[in-house]
């Protein structure tokens, strides 16, 4: 289609009113529609020259032009014109302002050979309809800038939604702002109200890449301090700017735009900054978009800070488990034990616990989750012999809503809920040869089908069983599957009972009492020496839980600041004392008192922390007497004890 319309000379402004609206349909920008319209009423009006002016501050910069003329108008008759609204004739220009919008004027200047009163009137009322045709391009193109930036800022935001940790977000937010509004730099300032301190990033040029100013310095500090936008140009002397600011940055601010940043319920928590656009000075088209992008921003740092919070609070709470999680005790299988678990940790292997009850195993396998890569998710633990068969694959599992009678909702299996994290599987050694099936099939596929669905879900959850029992003979006698057995049996944990490590009896003993007095808010109290001894030499059937048991009840129960053996109310119970003796079966006398014997002076080296010196004087025996009795006993003599 071609860009200028034939034989309009002489047309009245009836006639012209149309080809012009025609024209700013079809004109792609307001440029190329002044281009047209210079051209068109040159012709039109058999003009000498015609020229659209627009006017920036005192400035007066020419938009479109037709015609030659030895002159131009004078800046003082365009201002003239503007000034009063009105047309304003010099010698041979006459100048006819177009008001399109409260800060945007256009200024007709049309040269005539002779500019009757006619023509005149005919120029003016044409210009009334130029002005409305300016004013609908206008409208037109600020629509479309506004869509192609709101475009462009929902895609910065779904850009920021993906990324979560503070310091790469807050440079991100910069960059596309510098983009989007054509600028040199950008910063966000948080605002810390207790300090008084706005806190800015990125701070180019700053050591730490981190600006920290008082709540009330400069631009920033005004836009805070009021909860309004502001612009800033420097070349029309506005001094708003810290200086003090810029010599951190070591900087050059000659234009600012800085909007508040508000929270979901509306409270100020920083600002916006964009420095020195690249040309011109910011608009209130620039400040819009800010806005726009500032609220977005503040979603997103909020989203992140909230997301950092409970991170911090995950961590948090991570490291208190951790904390109250330790392997108490000094005694060689106890020190081995730590360093096997701090290494097994390290892996993905899955781990079977074997020690008789009471010993700890749900300990050991909070260890081997906590100084694991793993330590931030989940530690699931399930007891296996205390759910049903028919409940088993359920509570593994999970279920559908109308799986089975009383499935009112969907429930996440334990699996599921481990997915990331470790489960604990105690007591593996009572789970039904069905349940075993099930539970083989999920170590090998890592997926898991709730029961009454028919969904594959995913998981991967390190897999830690533990049993009292033993497995190889359950296997053997067809009770335990023998692929589980080999699947769950990557790496064994032995812990030893409480009565083969006597010599960690007593830093239990104290932990315990020491952690339970400080939930009852009180001192711990002591042992006395006969308390210590009847410790010591307590067979311990319930094992650590037991001890613990004992410590929980003395420290809510007992008064006194030192306990004494006589105290220790568990000696009196039929249990302890028949466990306390030893059983030797249908041996001789003369072996059962070698047996006797051995194990004696076996549990006087294990208290003694293997120094021969002090064992010896707890069985009343010289040094060399004591080696001398365990050689007939046949016990290895470690010669190099202290």
């Amino acid at each position: 289609m071609s860009s200028r319309l034939p034989s309009f000379e002489h047309l009245p402004v009836a006639t012209l009113a149309a080809p012009i609206l025609w024209r700013v349909n079809q004109a792609a920008d307001t440029a190329s529609f002044l281009e047209w319209l210079t051209l068109t009423l040159k012709d039109a009006w058999s003009a000498q020259c015609v020229i659209v002016y627009s006017r920036n501050e005192d400035e007066w910069q020419l938009r479109a032009t037709a015609g030659e003329s030895a002159e131009l108008p004078t800046s003082d008759l365009l201002a003239d014109a503007c000034d009063r609204e009105e047309p304003t004739q010099s010698e041979r220009w006459l100048a006819i302002p177009m008001i399109t919008s409260s800060t945007r004027v256009d200024t007709l200047a049309v040269s005539h050979g002779s500019l009757t009163a006619d023509i005149v009137e005919e120029i003016t009322a044409t210009c009334q309809v130029i002005t409305s045709a300016l004013g609908r391009i206008r409208r037109q193109a600020q629509l479309q800038r506004r869509l192609q930036r709101l475009e462009a800022v929902l895609e910065i935001a779904a850009d920021w939604n993906q990324t979560h940790e503070m310091v790469p977000l807050l440079r991100r937010m910069a960059e596309a702002s510098t983009k989007l509004l054509a600028a040199d730099r950008a910063s966000i300032f948080l605002w810390d109200k207790t300090k008084k301190i706005l806190v800015g990033r990125p701070a180019l040029g700053v050591e730490g890449d981190e600006l920290r100013i008082p709540d009330d310095a400069g631009v920033v500090g005004q836009v805070v301090q009021t909860g309004e936008p502001a612009r800033v140009n420097q070349r029309r002397g506005q001094d708003q700017i810290s200086r003090s600011v810029d010599e951190q940055l070591g900087y050059q601010t000659d234009t600012l735009i800085c909007v508040p940043l508000r929270g979901y319920g509306g409270e100020l928590f920083g600002a916006f900054e964009v420095l020195n656009k690249l040309e011109g000075d910011f608009t209130p088209e620039d400040e819009e978009a800010l806005t726009e992008l500032a609220h977005h921003a503040a979603i997103a740092l909020e989203n992140t800070q909230e997301r950092q919070r409970l991170l911090e609070a995950k961590q948090r709470i991570s490291a208190q488990a951790a904390e109250g999680v330790r392997l108490v005790g000094e005694s060689p299988a106890m020190r081995k034990l730590r360093a096997t678990v701090q290494r097994v940790a390290e892996t993905e292997l899955a781990v079977l616990i074997l020690g008789e009850n009471g010993t700890g195993k749900e300990v050991v396998a909070q260890s081997v989750h906590y100084l694991g890569a793993r330590h931030e998710e989940p530690f699931i633990a399930v007891n296996c012999a205390a759910i049903s068969e028919t409940l088993l694959e359920s509570e593994l599992f999970g279920h559908e809503k109308g799986a089975f009678t009383g499935a009112d909702e969907m429930r996440r299996g334990k699996f599921e809920l481990a997915s990331g994290g470790t489960i604990f599987l105690d007591e593996i050694g009572d789970m039904s040869l069905n349940g075993q099936a099930k539970l083989l099939r999920v170590l090998e596929e890592k997926v898991v089908v709730r029961v009454g669905g028919s969904e594959t879900i995913p998981t991967d959850a390190r897999v830690v069983a533990a049993t009292n029992q033993d497995l190889a003979r359950l296997v053997s006698e067809k009770k335990f599957r023998e692929d589980l057995y080999f699947r769950l049996n990557v790496v064994t944990l032995q812990i030893p009972p409480l009565r083969e490590r006597p010599g960690d009896i007593l830093l239990l003993a104290e932990f315990f009492l020491g952690e339970f007095s400080a939930r009852a808010r009180r001192p711990a109290p002591g042992f006395s020496e006969a308390a210590r001894s009847r410790l010591e030499t307590h067979a311990w059937p319930g094992n650590v839980r037991e001890l613990r048991n004992l410590m929980e009840r003395l420290a809510y129960l007992f008064q006194g600041t030192k306990i004494d053996a006589d105290d220790l109310a568990f000696i009196l119970s039929p249990q302890s004392a028949q466990a306390e003796s030893p059983i030797y079966g249908d041996l001789t006398l003369a072996d059962a008192t070698a047996e006797f014997q051995a194990d004696h002076i076996r549990r006087a080296i294990d208290l003694s922390r293997n120094n021969m010196t002090d064992a010896s004087k707890r069985l009343g025996l010289h040094r060399s007497n004591l080696y001398r009795k365990m050689r007939q006993l046949g016990m290895d003599v470690d010669e190099t004890g202290r």
